[in-house]
Formats: structure tokens, sequence, C-alpha cells
């Protein structure tokens, strides 16, 4: 590969849309070609975490990022996908990665692929291995994309493995049902080395573990968390600890920090005694039940299948306001629409629904018409997200909630929005 076509790249944005075109599919899992391509990159020598789950892989890799920082390590996070700038996927010793560092790793895999095709989300994920390898760090957790054993990250051999959750997200991908689904999570574990299994997991994890030859550790068998009235405790066999309360909102982020946790304790990496603590009240993480300073009370949550819709409308439920709820949300036409919009009506009194600037994206009407199938009321359509987080902001009272939820997409925009306004106000 000539340095010719590999330096006409010349900034970050002309690497993204390059690496959008070097693979006639946006998904192709599988590891074959992943794999002849790493064998030609410096190695990744750190010892490393791979996170999968349907929900849950962001904030446990957020946790265990945090909870080796402050123990002292140099540590690596690999997050997807991305709200605002593709530079929120890989984090350096706590930091984005920079566009130099970012677009230099993107030239070394384009001189290793040769004439292999990757996917976009395959083309990163190479980078960050690379951006990591160049850091000389201790750590690296990853956040897996989509499934588990064909995914991208999968291409490494983790030291420890971690399955948060398993729902029925991306079933044309995964399968039709939770144990297919489980089936696929559980392939990032490896023989010999330690699987983290959280709540509520299919029969078809375990055997998958079995098959393997992976050390289980379960959540209510071999780690367990009590919720209490002003902390939460954790208990496993190396002892009882009483914990603050995650600052992420919501009941199943005990799942996530528990899960984060026992990877600590099978990782041969020893933490500091307070790590924990301090990443529980340290850890921020846009757009999981984010909620904005100001009023009316804004509330981003990325919630977009079934079961994280279950959970946001339970948050919501658990924490009421005096006012109205309005709801903003645009969606990707490859999820489970119906089931998202229905599980949150009863919480919400308006709906403000948008079409997503994105190929995948559903517009507005698609959505107001699965709405008004289930009798919704006050549905207003928008031309786009921010459009529909304006109006619903214009019209909302002080005592009011705004909830803005259903893809990265969306939330993304309205960070962007923000960001925006507080740069010109500024």
């Amino acid at each position: 590969m000539s340095d010719r076509r590999i330096l006409k790249h010349r900034d970050l944005n002309d690497w993204l849309s390059y690496i959008t075109t070097l693979h006639a599919r946006v998904i192709d899992l599988g590891l074959t070609r992943l794999a002849a391509v790493t064998a030609r990159l410096m190695p990744l020598k750190s010892r490393v975490i791979t996170v999968a789950g349907t929900n849950g892989k962001g904030s446990t890799v957020a946790f265990l990022e945090h909870i080796y920082r402050a123990s002292g390590y140099r540590v690596g996070a690999y997050f997807s996908p991305h709200l605002i700038r593709y530079n929120e996927r890989v984090r350096i010793l706590g930091e984005e990665i920079d566009d130099a560092t970012l677009c230099a790793a993107f030239a070394e895999v384009e001189r290793a692929r040769a004439d292999t095709p990757l996917t976009y989300f395959e083309f990163g994920t190479l980078a960050a291995f690379v951006a990591f390898a160049g850091a000389h760090l201790d750590v690296v957790i990853l956040e897996v994309g989509l499934g588990g054993r064909l995914d991208a990250v999968n291409v490494v051999d983790s030291d420890v493995g971690v399955v948060v959750s398993v729902g029925t997200d991306h079933k044309d991908w995964l399968g039709a049902d939770r144990e297919t689904i489980g089936r696929e999570k559980a392939g990032i574990f490896r023989s010999g080395r330690p699987a983290i299994l959280g709540a509520d997991m299919p029969e078809s994890v375990r055997a998958t573990v079995r098959d393997i030859g992976a050390r289980a550790v379960e959540a209510g068998r071999d780690f367990r968390i009590q919720p209490l009235a002003s902390q939460w405790r954790y208990e496993s066999a190396r002892g009882v600890r009483d914990l603050p309360y995650p600052v992420l909102r919501g009941v199943y982020q005990l799942n996530n920090a528990a899960c984060a946790i026992a990877a600590t304790e099978a990782l041969d990496l020893p933490v500091q005694a307070d790590a924990v603590r301090k990443a529980l009240t340290g850890v921020r993480l846009s757009g999981r039940f984010q909620t904005l300073p100001g009023r009316p009370l804004v509330v981003l949550d990325v919630a977009h299948n079934a079961e994280a819709a279950a959970v946001l409308a339970h948050t919501l439920a658990t924490q009421p306001v005096a006012g109205r709820t309005w709801a903003v949300v645009g969606m990707l036409r490859d999820k489970p629409i119906e089931e998202v919009l229905v599980a949150l009506m009863p919480r919400m009194d308006f709906w403000h629904v948008a079409s997503v600037e994105d190929p995948r994206g559903a517009d507005g009407a698609t959505l107001a018409a699965v709405l008004a199938a289930h009798g919704a009321a006050h549905v207003t359509t928008h031309a786009d997200v921010a459009t529909a987080f304006a109006v619903a902001r214009s019209r909302a009272r002080e005592e009011d909630r705004i909830v803005v939820f259903g893809s990265f997409k969306t939330v993304g925009a309205i960070l962007a929005c923000m960001s925006t306004h507080k740069d010109q106000d500024g």
C-alpha cells in the first residue's frame, strides 16, 4: 500500500468519510478478515477486559475505566457508538483520543489491511487497538458493538469477559430469542479465563461458558447485591462492602457496577481500597438517564430496545415530577419501535416524534402512526430531533419534564445543539 494513498486522507473527517467506502455492507459479522489484518498490526500487550450485553455495556466499561484509573493504572477504554464526536469512542488515560493520534492509527490500519475490505466499525476498532498498543497501557476495556462471538473486538483474546445483560435487540443479526442471543454474547469468553455473568442470564450463556471451558463468576451465586436505604451492599468471596449509590441513575446501574467489581476481582491487577467508591461517585456517562441543569427538567436516555425502555419507564415512575412529561423521540427503523413506544406510553403526557438523520433512521410519521394505533393523544410530528426538542421546550412549564430517548443519534443531536448554543453564548 503506497503512502500516497494513505496520506491523501489528511484530517479526521476525511478518514471517517473514507472508511465508509471500504466495504459494501455496513455490518459483516465475522473475524477471518479481521484476524488477517490484526496479525500485521502491533499487538496489544495490555490486559484486556471485554464487555458484552444488550444494555449496560457502556456503563460497565466506564466503571472499570474509573476503578483502574483511580488505582493508578494506565487505562484505555473503547466505547460504541459515539454521541457527538467520533473521538468519544477511544479514551486513553482518561481523555478522548486527539485527532492526530486517531488519524495516525487509521493510517496504520490502512497500511496493514492492503486490499482487505473492512466495515466502518471494524476499521475503527482496529485503529483503537493501534492507539492502545502505542500508549503502552496496563489495561484496556473494550465494549462489544454487536453480539459478541463475531464482533470485531472479539478478535482480541480477553483476560476477563463480562456479559452484563441479555435482551432481544438485533434479532435480525443475533437470533430470535434470548437463548440464541445469549449464546452469541457468550462467545467473548475464553477457555480457563474468568467469565462474569450479570443478573438474569439465559441458560445458553451458562452452557456456552461450560463448552468453552471458561470459569463462570455469576451474579446471585458468586457475587450479590443488596439495595439499602442510603447505600448498597456488594458481597463476594472477597468479603462484604457497603458502597455509595452510583451517580449514574437507575437501579439497573447496581448490576453494571457489580459486574465491574467482579471483573476487577477476577483480573490479576489489584485495585486500591477506595477506587470503587471513587468510580461510583465519579463516573459521568452521557445519555444514560442524564439530567441537564435548569428548568424544565430535561432527561436524556439512549434507550432503544424493549428492555431499556422498560427500565426507563420504571425509573421515570420512581422519580415523578409535579408537572407533565413530554417525550421527544427519534428511532432507527431496525429497532423494535412499537415495543419501545408502548412501554413508555403510560409515562408520557405529550409526544414530539421526529425523523432521524441517518440511513437507518425511521421517519417521524412512522412513530406517530404506531402511537396513534395504540391510542396515544397529543402527538406532534417534526422533521428532525432538534426541532422536536425546541418545540417541546418552548411549550413545557418549569415544573414539567422533557424526556429525550430512542437512539444514540437522537440524544447526540440534542447534546450537539446544547453544545453549539453554549459555544455561541460563551
